[in-house]
């Protein structure tokens, strides 16, 4: 049997450093097929709503982080950091194109009931165009007919996937919410290790290497 590695995801739609983390990740994980190439690698996506107290229409993008931040130069700050990290992990976040903070709930349990319907492929290809829809197309991820747009462009059919969409604000909990995931994105490697934050590639490498130790018994 060849040797394998769960990997679990934690994230919400609306979170740079998970979109950042998730690149990371994607840096990280052919160095270690490199050095194990018969690893079989299961990722595991859970959603997670960072911000359940949003209305069903979001809010206005500026508005919430100054709010949020206190002033204009925390936000400038904030966001200056958000793109020196993203552009340190080849990722291209547009904020400016961003116009509404959205109630992610509905996009959460698209991508859960997609999940359940297509291949891996499919599926990772959703989460990745999720992604793009918000941190560089601008578009809205609460609304409905965008969101069935997108599982469109992915294959999936959204009749399929219509009622997975309540339209109603009504919070997003999945069922992995108890594995003890606090804030995003987090990572849990073969259900022994976790790693929070959008870590360096070598730090998620790293982490890789001493799960997979542990799981065969040997010192890390």
């Amino acid at each position: 049997m060849n040797p394998a590695l769960r990997i679990d995801l934690f994230f919400d739609f609306i979170c740079p450093w998970c979109l950042i983390g998730k690149r990371q990740l994607e840096r990280a994980l052919p160095q270690l097929r490199a050095s194990q190439p018969e690893l079989e690698v299961e990722l595991v996506w859970h959603g997670v709503q960072l911000l359940p107290e949003l209305p069903v229409q979001g809010v206005p993008f500026a508005e919430f982080y100054r709010q949020r931040l206190g002033s204009e130069q925390a936000v400038r700050l904030r966001q200056a950091q958000v793109q020196q990290a993203a552009a340190a992990a080849g990722v291209d976040i547009a904020l400016a194109a961003i116009a509404r903070m959205p109630n992610t709930a509905d996009a959460h349990r698209l991508l859960a009931c997609a999940a359940n319907l297509g291949t891996a492929a499919q599926r990772d290809a959703l989460l990745e165009r999720l992604f793009a829809a918000y941190f560089q197309r601008g578009e809205d991820l609460g609304d409905g007919a965008t969101l069935l747009a997108i599982a469109a462009s992915c294959g999936f059919e959204p009749v399929q996937l219509a009622t997975s969409l309540r339209g109603d604000a009504s919070p997003f909990v999945g069922a992995d919410a108890g594995m003890g995931a606090h804030g995003v994105p987090y990572f849990v490697f073969d259900r022994r290790l976790a790693v929070a934050g959008a870590q360096p590639a070598e730090v998620l490498l790293g982490a890789m290497a001493e799960a997979l130790a542990r799981s065969a018994g040997q010192p890390a």
